[in-house]
């Protein structure tokens, strides 16, 4: 097992923001016992899925549930360069090729009961991958051992994955940028997730301008100032062109490294990490 730090900005420590991911996390645990394997994915890149991801694990991690968070955006991954300070050289892509056994790829970091399995090096077919029996056996691994499984995937109106791997969970969050978003653009994509499966567990409306007088101005102002910024840096304004060159790859060899059915089964095991009660 890997370890890593987390770091978190002042306003994602802001009193009232933390309050807000505490109500979603409420949220999601009355939607049933059975909804432990949650996906979060949104329209386009930039409206703060993965925030939102981190947001959500942290709120359950701090409420005494073990809980890990997968980075499933293997594609163009923010992750690691927002929040992790260490070094990790592990993630998901390394698993899911058969070059290493989860126990190895998995990070407990410095929040209490918060581990977290970062992307790795980007392969040349992550749909296939997440798609794959081995991604499964993964998850249901996870579930003997964690609480609660959140996962980052891409945008679903970008690329598939997102809808590949919300097949395989108890629920999916969709996440949307308020005034950036067009009701038929978020329909399509709502469309998308129900023709692949997945059981929509709601939509967080993230970037609201609430900064006039009321109780939540000061949160409303400080939220959309920082996540603006922050967005824009990585990703640029508006929807992402579909036809824009994509970005070189490293190559990850994965024809001769899938293991057999044997193999998978010593994915059972855990090392380092204690199953939950």
């Amino acid at each position: 097992m890997q370890n890593a730090k987390l770091h978190f900005s002042q306003a994602e420590n802001n009193y009232q923001i933390k309050e807000a991911y505490k109500t979603l996390r409420s949220n999601v645990e009355f939607s049933g016992q059975n909804v432990r394997v949650i996906s979060v994915t949104s329209c386009t890149p930039g409206e703060g899925k993965t925030t939102v991801a981190m947001a959500l694990a942290r709120a359950f991690a701090e409420a005494g549930k073990k809980t890990v968070l997968v980075d499933a955006d293997m594609r163009k991954s923010v992750l690691v360069g927002r929040y992790r300070t260490g070094s990790v050289r592990l993630g998901l892509t390394h698993c899911l090729v058969g070059r290493e056994r989860l126990s190895s790829v998995i990070c407990e970091t410095d929040t209490p009961n918060l581990y977290v399995v970062f992307a790795g090096p980007v392969p040349p077919n992550p749909s296939e991958l997440l798609g794959g029996r081995i991604f499964g056996k993964v998850l249901e691994n996870m579930k003997q051992v964690f609480d609660y499984v959140i996962i980052d995937t891409p945008p679903l109106g970008s690329v598939i994955d997102a809808a590949v791997v919300s097949k395989q969970c108890d629920g999916t969050i969709m996440v949307i940028e308020s005034n950036s978003i067009s009701y038929r653009f978020a329909q399509r994509v709502k469309d998308q997730l129900d023709k692949a499966g997945a059981k929509m567990l709601g939509v967080v409306l993230n970037k609201v301008d609430i900064s006039g007088k009321g109780y939540y101005g000061h949160y409303g102002s400080y939220y959309g100032k920082y996540y603006g910024k922050y967005y824009g840096k990585y990703y640029g304004n508006g929807e992402e062109n579909l036809n824009a060159p994509k970005r070189p790859v490293p190559k990850v060899v994965a024809a001769d490294l899938e293991p057999d059915e044997d193999d998978l089964d010593e994915l059972n095991y855990l090392a380092g990490v204690t199953r939950k009660d």
